[in-house]
């Protein structure tokens, strides 16, 4: 029935944006094979390893064993086929057959545990430079939000990473920023790898990262300070967004009411 269920969602999941005067024409959709899922980790690869300084590897692929388990949302330039955009989502189902979130990597998420059969994991969102000021990351936030649709998903966590090239004062600065935004105790996680905020400024000038700012305009919550991620030189803020917590705006753009 599960494995029914994830079928039905890839045929389903296919969105696009007709082509316009100033912008090229996209599609967004699950990916269908693994040569689609491998053109998603080379993007991955290319974005994490010259903006972040990730440490992954020389085989120009970034993967982990989260990926086989998880749906690879991909968006597409339907003139050139480049994929241009991607977000992999971990289904409750399929955390349910690895144990475990993604992000309890990083977080101790107890006080989470009682949302985990209706949440929707999302991750390793990534967006090429030359799109991120048209269509693309709507278009992936579109098809998040018909993939819980068409799943009967109620929640959706995903970290948003901030770089630590700077040393992590920016970062530190966000998380102040951040502070009016912050979940209820009862929602809140801890990090396993803190970034030691005291210790740093909080007073950098930092405009929020895109998705960081597309969290927040659906009406998600920061679950508390961010985690330490060696491997990728970032700092991860774990946000939680409740669909019947949704602004207005975005439930009805995207069908909830």
């Amino acid at each position: 029935m599960e494995a029914f269920k994830q079928e039905s969602l890839r045929d389903a999941l296919y969105l696009s944006t007709p082509a316009r005067s100033k912008g090229p024409a996209l599609d967004v959709c699950l990916a269908k094979n693994a040569s689609e899922v491998l053109e998603a980790q080379k993007l991955r690869f290319n974005i994490f390893s010259e903006e972040y300084g990730a440490m992954l590897g020389t085989n120009g692929i970034d993967h982990d064993v989260f990926d086989a388990y998880c749906d690879h949302l991909i968006v597409r330039n339907t003139d050139t086929g480049e994929v241009v955009g991607t977000y992999r989502i971990l289904a409750p189902e399929n955390a349910a057959r690895l144990k475990c979130w993604y992000s309890e990597t990083e977080f101790f998420m107890n006080r989470i545990e009682r949302l985990r059969a209706s949440t929707v994991e999302v991750g390793r969102s990534c967006v090429h430079p030359d799109y991120r000021s048209g269509g693309a990351i709507m278009l992936l936030w579109s098809g998040i939000a018909q993939y819980m649709k068409l799943g009967g998903y109620k929640h959706l966590i995903g970290c948003a990473s901030v770089s630590l090239r700077d040393g992590g004062h920016q970062a530190a600065s966000l998380y102040k920023q951040l502070e009016p935004y912050m979940a209820e105790a009862k929602s809140q996680v801890f990090p396993k790898n803190r970034l030691p905020i005291e210790r740093l400024r909080c007073d950098v000038g930092i405009e929020p990262p895109p998705l960081v700012k597309g969290y927040l305009r659906l009406g998600a919550k920061v679950c508390g300070e961010p985690a330490w991620d060696p491997d990728f030189n970032t700092a991860d803020f774990l946000m939680l967004l409740s669909i019947d917590q949704m602004s207005e705006r975005y439930a009805r753009h995207f069908g909830f009411v």
